[in-house]
């Protein structure tokens, strides 16, 4: 309009009034020439307005480049609200989508919430810069964003304490940001972190302003009972809003209460609904969850083609539980063909990721001889971490690996430290202990201190312990002879399917241990350990069969076991064999 272009000529300041009207009004396009020309008068509140058009495609085209040259015009000349949005814009890599507005790139950055939009490396140092001048100009959005720059930035840039200091100045000022980046500063540090009614307080005044993120840790808080109530009915409902303002986390962790029925009516399908969602936004846990849902099947069989995907998706996202599910489906066929490499690979994905279920597998294959794709991986560094922080798995496991030489030389000596600090607790390293001590390897031989952890394992239950230990009573190693106890504890090592104490039993009562022989009774133990493949039984029981000591002979069932002792390696076999055999061929002529 003539009046327009004429107050825009007469008054910049003027020309800006009219225009701001005008964006009142949403009458854009009208509004543009009336900003640019009180911005060309040193308006700098124009030419951050203009800037904002040209973020959302409103009265202008939309356009990054003119936005940014827009706003950092008003950004120099001290426009605070402008280098609020051009330190939240660098801090994304410069992208926003048509449609946002003033205000809202700092609410995104501290919002956790799932985007679409593609964006190129943050800019820490240009918008540390545009930041600080509005955090020193009083802006309360501008202390909470130095504060983010402060704490996320690269290490030359940041500095804890004063980032507290400004989300606490943010905050007193009524910033939502400011209180979330307030609450977190607390959380992260090892000594404030006590303080969790003062984390929680500012968690909800975030949540207040329906921050995503705030609103999901404010669940969390609620269902740990930290720094407030704990309800976890609440808690749900605190998921539910988060997922619904678009928080992956809270997608899946809603998505998961509606499948369980966990405080809300259970709806399955519409749980299902919200992990989808998640998992395509980018979770790797929803991913995983799908994956678990399709291996499971419910009304309808389980999907593993479609559970395959899923898994691979969490897999690739850097789930190592998924990484490691997707192993199996490629060893056992599961909705992928069968491939040993690419099971392997992605077992030593999981692996290296630190799944310690995916270690242990991968450290049992290497102990099998088993040859894997690609380098030889750390498989004692993994354990090695949590080792030293006292995990006394970890330390069994690495023992294990610095004895049998897995991921690196063996090394008795250390295999031993490391036992020795699992046998506090593990009745599987006080085994392998108490092996080490009676052989004599990286340690002293000691079989009185052998027999002392073999037995604190056998108490345990310990089979092979149980085992060890009544071969030290049967011939007196490490202190004195006791058959009886030796029996005893066979019988309850044969009850879990030790052969070798199958073996022992049926040795003990052959005869010349301290005890009447009773060669039925030996027969039979030697029967049962045959029966499950013990190689000394199968030739034991050939030679009760061959020789009738306790029934009849019973030639060719000798000659099975001695056979199958042959075959086990038992090189005694072998000479008793051919005997039989010949004895077998001139009673057949």
């Amino acid at each position: 309009m003539l009046f327009d272009r004429l107050i825009g000529k007469a008054s910049p300041a003027a020309a800006l009034r009219r225009g701001l009207a005008l964006l009142d009004k949403e009458q854009f396009a009208e509004a543009v020439p009336l900003l640019a020309q009180a911005a060309q008068g040193g308006a700098p509140e124009a030419a951050y307005q203009i800037g904002r058009l040209y973020l959302r495609g409103e009265g202008v085209p939309y356009s990054q480049s003119e936005a940014v040259r827009w706003l950092e015009q008003a950004a120099s000349h001290g426009n605070a609200e402008a280098q609020c949005l051009l330190a939240a814009l660098l801090l994304q890599g410069l992208v926003a989508a048509p449609g946002a507005g003033a205000g809202e790139g700092a609410a995104r950055l501290f919002s956790g919430a799932a985007t679409n939009a593609a964006s190129a490396a943050p800019d820490f140092e240009a918008a540390h810069k545009w930041a600080r001048m509005a955090a020193q100009a009083g802006s309360a959005e501008g202390q909470a964003l130095l504060g983010y720059v402060l704490t996320y930035g690269p290490d030359h840039l940041r500095n804890p304490d004063e980032a507290r200091d400004y989300y606490l100045r943010s905050a007193s000022g009524r910033c939502a940001q400011g209180h979330l980046g307030y609450a977190l500063a607390l959380a992260g540090d090892t000594v404030l972190s006590e303080r969790r009614a003062e984390i929680a307080e500012h968690i909800r005044a975030a949540a207040a302003a329906d921050i995503p993120s705030a609103v999901h840790m404010l669940g969390v808080l609620t269902e740990e009972g930290s720094g407030v109530e704990k309800d976890p009915a609440s808690a749900v409902n605190f998921y539910q809003k988060a997922a619904e303002l678009g928080h992956r986390e809270a997608q899946t962790r809603w998505g998961a209460a509606l499948i369980e029925g966990k405080f809300v009516t259970p709806d399955p399908v519409l749980g299902e609904s919200w992990l989808r969602r998640a998992a395509l936004a980018g979770n790797p846990r929803a991913a995983e969850m799908i994956g678990d849902l399709c291996t499971k099947g419910g009304t309808l069989p389980p999907n593993y083609v479609e559970a395959a995907g899923w898994y691979r998706r969490a897999a690739e996202a850097g789930s190592a539980s998924a990484a490691r599910s997707l192993s199996s489906f490629y060893m056992t066929g599961a909705g992928v063909p069968t491939d040993s490499e690419e099971a392997a690979r992605w077992l030593r994905v999981a692996a290296d990721a630190g799944d310690t279920n995916a270690q242990v597998t991968l450290a049992q294959e290497l102990l099998k001889g088993a040859n894997l794709p690609g380098e030889r991986p750390p498989v004692a560094d993994w354990f090695r971490k949590t080792a030293t922080s006292g995990d006394l798995v970890a330390a069994f496991n690495l023992g294990v690996c610095l004895l049998q030489g897995v991921g690196e030389k063996p090394d008795e000596r250390q295999a031993a430290i490391w036992l020795r600090r699992a046998a506090e607790g593990l009745p599987e390293a006080q085994y392998m202990l108490g092996r080490l001590l009676s052989e004599g390897r990286g340690v002293q031989a000691d079989p009185r201190a052998a027999r002392e952890w073999f037995a604190r394992a056998a108490e345990a239950g310990h089979a092979d312990s149980q085992a060890a230990l009544a071969e030290m009573l049967v011939n007196g190693r490490g202190g004195s002879a006791d058959i009886a106890k030796a029996v005893k504890l066979c019988e309850q090592a044969a009850a879990k399917e030790h052969t070798g104490a199958m073996f022992a039993l049926g040795a003990i009562y052959s005869g010349g241990h301290g005890i009447a022989a009773d060669r039925a009774v030996a027969e039979r133990w030697f029967r049962v350990a045959a029966e499950r493949g013990h190689g000394h039984a199968q030739l034991m029981l050939g030679r009760y069969l061959r020789s009738g000591i306790v029934e009849p002979q019973k030639l060719r069932e000798a000659q099975y076991w001695l056979e199958s002792a042959v075959e086990q390696g038992i090189v005694e076999a072998e000479t008793e064999l051919a005997e039989l055999s010949a004895t077998v061929s001139k009673i057949a002529v």
